[in-house]
């Protein structure tokens, strides 16, 4: 057991720090080993603050290198827990390491090790706070002691996400595996930099039927989170991945449960061996609610098990996207140390994030209205309330998506460009406000017009243009030409014609294929059955786009 919490706690070292001496010292976490220190004389910088419960140290005065070195440091006097320069001096393995408790650790009897080191106090006996428990995302150290310190709860600001751990609770991987699981998923846990403002985590259980183990909301201090993982019961029971991660996708980053509006949704899947259920459907369900999947894949079928996959594919199919960036693979629960600080840079890779931006928060959707004559006060109102329904399933925002709005006759007026209103609010407001034109029918010039003046604006944003034309009758100019240029332009067209409209208009206006992007109804009234499938159409149109 003691072991596998060592192993909980287990880091890589961070880059040299120099004194005021000009000395180089390494700045390590509170959990670096006296066996990750490679140099025969080594010195190094230890954090203050470090939890002492946590601590793994054996042996007195001499400490086997499994020890923790700030432990063994704080342990036998060298330094407090304030932190501060310590010189690490690596000695001979050796037998009975004896149990001591000093400066509030207990050391651990240990019978026999490979290796020993000693520690004394360094030259420039100083805290390091600007080390916490938490890979940097900013820049290389450039070799000099960074001014801004780490504010512990806070957490990594440069790594804000809110992520699931989905971990194997399935027969496959059995209580020994089960208990390394949880000890990776500590690792990775606290070097991510969990705090108030930076990453939140919370675990789900797959096996037979997913349990939630812990939400967002619930820690946002790694001790605690450690803890929490600490106490995780293994469930057995067969390895239905694909549903636990169809009901993480779809209940666990809710508003209530502590997800964050705009911090990227990020599910890490951990997988021993190949699920008994499938997952195809439950990645494209969490893509289509803008969750990053990640597949951490472990002890992969052998040739001989590939019979016994229902599909051999499902890891790239699972994942955000297919690029190898989302999928990760160690050879065993054994020596896993070394895997954490990669994942976690992959986690913390916010512009990687391809699956962040969704149908609902990354398109721009302009309105081309039909404001003549033959449409009258009281339809008018039913082509706003159409227009008003498509935008409301949208997350506007001035980092999200965006609606603008034009009337035409034979003139046009913008009602309201994509940057005028950046609330979903303040744009429905404004679709109420719309007053009736009354005019004559010119579809051609109106679609010129938007193309022009409304979507020329953001056509080099990130956002995928819609354009979506609202007619009712037969326009007095052409129509096909300037809905080409349009389309030309990255602009994907929808129309939908109402009463008059001639099917040939609305055809030609329409994007391919033109079935697809192309309404039809004999009554105002039937705009609002519209409004499900207009709302498909462009999210299907938006994840084709991304493939």
């Amino acid at each position: 057991m003691w072991l596998s919490a060592l192993l909980l706690g287990a880091f890589l070292l961070s880059g040299p720090v120099r004194g005021s001496d000009g000395s180089a010292s390494t700045a390590i976490t509170c959990f670096t080993r006296g066996l990750d220190l490679r140099k025969g004389t080594e010195d190094v910088l230890c954090p203050a603050n470090c939890p002492l419960w946590q601590f793994y140290v054996f042996g007195d005065g001499v400490y086997a290198s499994l020890s923790s070195v700030c432990g063994a440091a704080i342990h036998s006097g060298a330094i407090t827990n304030a932190g501060g320069a310590v010189r690490v001096q690596t000695l001979p393995g050796q037998e009975n390491y004896p149990a001591v408790n000093a400066n509030g650790i207990q050391s651990q009897v240990l019978s026999r090790w490979a290796s020993s080191f000693s520690v004394t106090a360094g030259t420039k006996n100083t805290a390091l706070e600007s080390v916490g428990r938490s890979v940097s995302t900013a820049r290389p150290s450039t070799g000099k002691r960074p001014k801004k310190t780490l504010d512990k709860k806070a957490g990594n600001k440069d790594c804000k996400a809110d992520i699931a751990f989905l971990i194997d609770g399935s027969y496959n991987i059995g209580q020994r595996r089960f208990n390394l699981q949880k000890n990776f998923v500590g690792k990775v846990a606290v070097m991510l930099g969990i705090g108030t403002e930076g990453p939140h985590v919370g675990v789900v259980q797959a096996s037979e039927h997913p349990k939630i183990e812990f939400y967002l909301k619930n820690f946002t201090a790694a001790k605690e989170v450690l803890f929490a993982i600490k106490e995780l019961g293994f469930r057995g029971g067969n390895s239905n991945t694909g549903k636990a991660l169809k009901h993480t996708a779809q209940k666990f980053f809710s508003l209530e449960n502590g997800a964050r509006k705009g911090i990227p949704k990020i599910i890490v899947v951990f997988l021993d061996g190949w699920p008994s259920d499938d997952l195809e459907e439950a990645g494209i369900v969490a893509r289509e609610f803008g969750v990053n999947v990640f597949i951490v894949s472990v002890a992969k079928p052998t040739t001989e098990e590939l019979g016994m996959v229902q599909d051999i594919g499902f890891v790239d199919k699972a994942v955000c996207r297919n690029n190898g960036f989302f999928s990760y693979q160690m050879p065993t629960w054994f020596g896993t140390t070394k895997y954490v600080k990669p994942l976690v840079q992959k986690l913390c890779s916010h512009e990687q994030m391809l699956c962040s931006k969704t149908c609902y928060n990354s398109v721009n959707i302009g309105f081309l209205i039909d404001g003549s004559s033959s449409v009258g006060e009281s339809n008018f109102r039913l082509i706003l309330e159409f227009v008003s329904n498509v935008a409301k399933a949208f997350e506007i925002s001035d980092i999200g998506s965006k609606v603008a709005a034009v009337q035409f006759t034979y003139d046009q007026r913008p009602e309201f460009s994509f940057t005028d209103h950046v609330t979903k609010e303040k744009v429905l407001s404004a679709i109420r406000n719309i007053r009736y034109m009354s005019g004559g029918t010119a579809t051609g010039d109106a679609i010129s017009f938007t193309t022009r003046n409304v979507f020329g604006p953001v056509k080099d944003g990130p956002n995928k243009n819609f354009l979506i034309v609202l007619t009712d009758g037969q326009s007095y100019d052409d129509v096909r030409g300037p809905a080409a240029a349009a389309q030309k332009a990255g602009i994907t067209v929808f129309s939908v014609g109402v009463a008059w409209a001639p099917l040939d208009d609305l055809k030609d206006m329409a994007s391919e294929p033109r079935e697809s992007h192309t309404f039809f109804t004999r009554e105002f009234t039937g705009l609002e059955q519209m409004v499900p499938d207009i709302i498909r159409g462009i999210c299907k149109d938006f994840l084709d786009s991304k493939q």
